[in-house]
């Protein structure tokens, strides 16, 4: 098995393959353009993004500085995606985001690990798990989510976040490390901030 093929394995591998370090490269070329876009060219953005994403749906915004190790080449969005400045995709095996999924400033999602034996991490050896993020999530500013985590549909994590296990759909979560603190309820369909009622 080429170290490529043990990106996307779980296993250990060297990220400083010459094969792996070519083809990165080649990404971050592309995400480098996307970054030095100016705010008026939303269709050269759009245009980058399906080149670099490994899919992309509709309608998705990703305000630049938008940063991730392979551009999101084995990144999966779907339809109507937000991202506010600074994400962050350590996307080095596959990252999967349902449709209109909200990620506040500063969040970072990140695949990539290293061992805890030292005598491997002086080696370079390195090893990914996959994230996924169901649809109508969204995380607050400064959120960060451990490989291997899956987030469910419709769920609220609060800012500051550290996600270092899986959270379930339809709760709002929040802390370091991140629990569940509540369902998603009655309360919150007739108030959307404190006593602040919904009036539209």
């Amino acid at each position: 098995m080429s170290e490529s093929d043990k990106m996307h394995s779980g296993e250990l591998y060297l990220p400083g393959d010459d094969a792996i370090a070519q083809a990165q490269q080649q990404a971050l070329e592309k995400l480098y353009d996307y970054n030095h876009t100016r705010p008026s060219e939303r269709a050269k953005r759009q245009a980058l993004l399906q080149e670099m994403f490994a899919t992309i749906g509709s309608d998705c915004y990703l305000e630049p500085p938008f940063h991730a190790n392979w551009a999101g080449r084995f990144v999966h969005f779907g339809n109507h995606i937000y991202a506010n400045f600074n994400l962050t995709l350590v996307d080095d095996t596959r990252i999967d985001v349902g449709d209109h999924v909200m990620f506040g400033p500063n969040v970072t999602l990140a695949t990539a690990a290293h061992p805890v034996l030292p005598a491997l991490r002086e080696k370079e050896y390195q090893y990914n798990v996959p994230i996924k993020i169901g649809e109508n999530a969204w995380l607050g500013a400064g959120v960060v989510v451990l490989p291997g985590v899956s987030i469910g549909a419709n769920t609220v994590i609060g800012a500051g976040s550290v996600i270092t296990k899986d959270i379930p759909a339809n709760v709002v979560a929040f802390g370091n490390p991140c629990e569940v603190h509540r369902p998603i309820n009655k309360h919150d369909q007739t108030f959307y901030y404190k006593q602040h009622q919904i009036s539209i």
